[in-house]
């Protein structure tokens, strides 16, 4: 069997399991469920090893068999390279998690991860044909989309917040994009941008409402279990709005399973929303199927990341985590800054608040004695703190005189 760039064999509907086309444009099924990316998974197997992908340049597209986009001449790149893989050895020795690790994601282009679904979703995008997106944002996933796309020639549309992070706002309209701002939460920017891309006959880039952002997102979990010499970490902590990045790390741990490319239990996966907006976790813990839309004059937090009141995935994030014997938990503001501050102070590492809101799980967790000291967890920082200045500032310290002399 001869090599294969990409091995994307079709989509399935994850609500009805409808098969559908892959060589088109696609939104969601006509049941209303999100589409799933599938792969001939035994052509994988035959053509490529874990050895040969070591190899490769240090980039996400290194697992180009596992990635939706046909050939290396539709790549759209900007030099999204592997993430470090952090150990935190100080805030594990408090702790008592001497295996604490972070997936620091603020390296990657426009600093966050949603570099990562941009990349791969506008790379799609453009080989079918699509010349201009449309989208909702809450700040990070715009400035991605916006920068990806003016890299691949493609117009594009952002509604946000006028809450969200001010440098997200400045990013998109320097890229390019055609900028709304909104007096309301993302579900309003959605319900707008939605709208206006039916008018205008653009493709809908949305969280979910398109099959392959979640395929960018997957590779933080394949990333993770290559850095850890292909073996499976205990637990994973990831702070969840949408849930497309949870969603995308269980569709990776399954697939590297079926590969046979790993073994042994799967890693528990925790979804940490903050507690003035979290719908996933009051549905994770009255045994719902599904989240109710948190009331959007009731959303509100520091990690404005989180700031979703309801989410199209809510049915595979909850399915994600029961299955892998997981849990779902809110953190407070107070905390996120806390923590924030002490993660930097200790360990060097400036979290934004959503990754904050990450290691405060942790600590919660630990102490309550759902985490165990000989676990390995990984923490997922989502993007820069650099990006959240309203966290950071202002500081106070003393100012000096030119000719000032200190002890």
């Amino acid at each position: 069997m001869g090599a294969v760039y990409s091995a994307l064999s079709h989509l399935d509907c994850s609500r009805c399991a409808t098969r559908h086309d892959a060589s088109v444009p696609q939104n969601l099924c006509g049941c209303g469920g999100p589409l799933l990316a599938r792969y001939d998974l035994d052509a994988v197997r035959a053509t490529v090893t874990r050895e040969e992908i070591a190899r490769r340049a240090p980039s996400l597209w290194r697992y180009h068999e596992l990635l939706p986009v046909s050939s290396a001449d539709a790549v759209v790149a900007l030099g999204e390279s592997i993430t470090p893989l952090l150990p935190l050895r100080s805030l594990g020795r408090e702790l008592g998690l001497p295996r604490l690790l972070v997936k620091d994601e603020a390296p990657l282009p426009t600093g966050s991860f949603k570099a990562r679904g941009a990349a791969v979703g506008v790379a799609r995008a453009a080989e079918l044909g699509i010349t201009a997106i449309g989208m909702p944002t809450n700040g990070n996933a715009g400035a991605a989309w916006s920068a990806y796309a003016a890299r691949a020639g493609l117009r594009s549309l952002v509604v946000m917040p006028t809450a969200a992070p001010e440098i997200t706002r400045a990013e998109c309209a320097l890229a390019g994009a055609e900028l709304y701002l909104v007096d309301g939460l993302i579900s309003d920017a959605g319900r707008i941008a939605r709208d206006a891309v039916r008018r205008r006959g653009w493709f809908e880039a949305a969280t979910l409402r398109e099959p392959y952002r979640v395929e960018g997102k997957k590779t933080m979990a394949l990333e993770i279990v290559e850095q850890l010499g292909w073996r499976l970490p205990d637990v994973i902590v990831y702070p969840t709005g949408g849930g497309v990045g949870l969603i995308g790390i269980a569709k990776a741990l399954e697939e590297l399973a079926e590969l046979g490319w790993v073994d042994g239990p799967m890693p528990r996966l925790v979804a940490v929303q903050a507690a003035g907006c979290a719908p996933i976790v009051r549905a994770f813990s009255s045994g719902a199927a599904q989240a109710q839309p948190w009331p959007d004059g009731e959303a509100h937090t520091v990690a404005f990341g989180l700031t979703v009141p309801s989410t199209i995935g809510d049915r595979l994030v909850l399915d994600a985590v029961r299955r892998s014997g997981g849990t779902a938990l809110a953190v407070g503001d107070d905390a996120i800054a806390a923590e924030q501050g002490r993660c930097l102070r200790r360990e060097g590492v400036l979290l934004c608040p959503e990754g904050a809101a990450a290691l405060v799980a942790v600590r919660e967790l630990r102490a309550a004695g759902w985490l165990d000291a000989a676990e390995q967890v990984v923490v997922l920082n989502t993007g820069s703190g650099l990006k959240y200045q309203h966290t950071l500032l202002p500081v106070d310290a003393p100012v000096l005189t030119p000719d000032a002399v200190l002890e």
